[in-house]
């Protein structure tokens, strides 16, 4: 159940006026990918205002628009009565779990930085005040539904590859000085990075991951430093098919895209594949190469299809329990993959 926006006394949600875009939307935090661009002439959604988010991070028409106000917490945000939806980009993302049920009791609709939570009770926390309060929750979770994974995610599902038997996902970004120590900040490597790799093995694969282990290690991180920078996860999904996901900060300076990312599904009758960090798919069936994927089909946004959802109620590519379990996965292989200390050599 939802709470239909819309509905306020012009029409167009909340409080606003019949003259705006239909959906008033305020920004928590930047720590994280924050949504304050999108809005910039964004036809059906407009930002009304802001809180710990700093002027220069706003687009210039945004930034110089005197109908934005600016609060100095989330709770003094909450009050303003044209804010419909918030845009969670917690300062600690171990705070984030208590700003989004703060927000949903509130009554405003929730937009998510990944992880959602970093724990399974306080997943549990959220999808009970989305519950209870009938206002839609929703975290960040688009990684499935841009392309080339959006066509490889019609192939799987269509029985093109056939029986899908394994998946091995890869997940490189690189390092740099401004990487949080402390898990509790963005939730660590596999819980800012490994999540889209369950994402990818449940959302765009089309297999529900019931069993996680894996092992990491700060080795590679620079001397004096402790951050977790590797990680190998082994999974079993529902359908008994496997799983494999690398996970890393090591993504050279030499490569030209942020995220080193591939994606290989194997099933019964061929396999499909992105590879290239993205920017190759190919798909492979019995004995022919059937060549580059078909990927210029338009993928919408994943905020503009929260957008349409809350504003139409026309539905959301997966339920909100379909669409956190990559987060509780990510919880579970965060709890049991601590790092073992690097390995020094000692003098003879």
């Amino acid at each position: 159940m939802i709470v239909m926006l819309g509905t306020g006394p012009h029409g167009r949600g909340r409080g606003g006026s019949s003259s705006a875009p239909g959906l008033g939307v305020g920004l928590y935090g930047h720590n994280g990918h924050q949504i304050q661009r999108l809005l910039d002439g964004h036809p059906r959604a407009r930002l009304v205002a802001t809180a710990g988010v700093p002027p220069r991070l706003l687009p210039g028409r945004l930034r110089d628009d005197p109908s934005v106000r600016r609060y100095g917490s989330l709770a003094e945000l909450l009050r303003d009565p044209r804010v419909d939806l918030v845009s969670l980009c917690s300062p600690r993302r171990g705070d984030q779990a208590g700003d989004a049920v703060d927000c949903l009791r509130a009554g405003r609709a929730v937009y998510a930085e990944k992880p959602a939570a970093l724990t399974e009770p306080d997943l549990d926390r959220i999808l009970g005040a989305a519950r209870e309060s009938g206002v839609a929750f929703r975290e960040m979770a688009g990684t499935a539904f841009d392309q080339p994974y959006l066509a490889l995610r019609s192939l799987v599902a269509a029985g093109t590859i056939g029986t899908v038997a394994q998946i091995a996902v890869q997940k490189s970004y690189p390092y740099h000085d401004g990487r949080p120590y402390d898990d509790e900040v963005d939730g660590g490597l596999i819980g800012n990075a490994g999540i889209h790799a369950f994402r990818l093995i449940e959302h765009a694969a089309g297999q529900r991951i019931t069993e996680v282990t894996g092992v990491c290690t700060t080795s590679g991180c620079p001397p004096g430093r402790n951050l977790t920078m590797a990680a190998s996860l082994t999974m079993r999904c529902a359908s008994g098919a496997v799983a494999t996901a690398t996970v890393n900060y090591l993504n050279p300076a030499g490569v030209d895209r942020w995220g080193n990312d591939e994606l290989r599904v194997f099933g019964s009758a061929g396999m499909v594949e992105v590879t290239a960090g993205e920017t190759r798919g190919r798909l492979f069936v019995g004995d022919t190469d059937r060549g580059r994927l078909d990927a210029v089909a338009p993928a919408p946004d994943y905020f503009d299809r929260f957008v349409g959802h809350l504003l139409d109620g026309a539905p959301m590519p997966l339920s909100v329990d379909d669409e956190l379990h990559p987060t509780r996965i990510a919880i579970r292989a965060r709890q049991q993959s601590a790092p073992a200390p690097p390995h020094r050599e000692v003098p003879a």
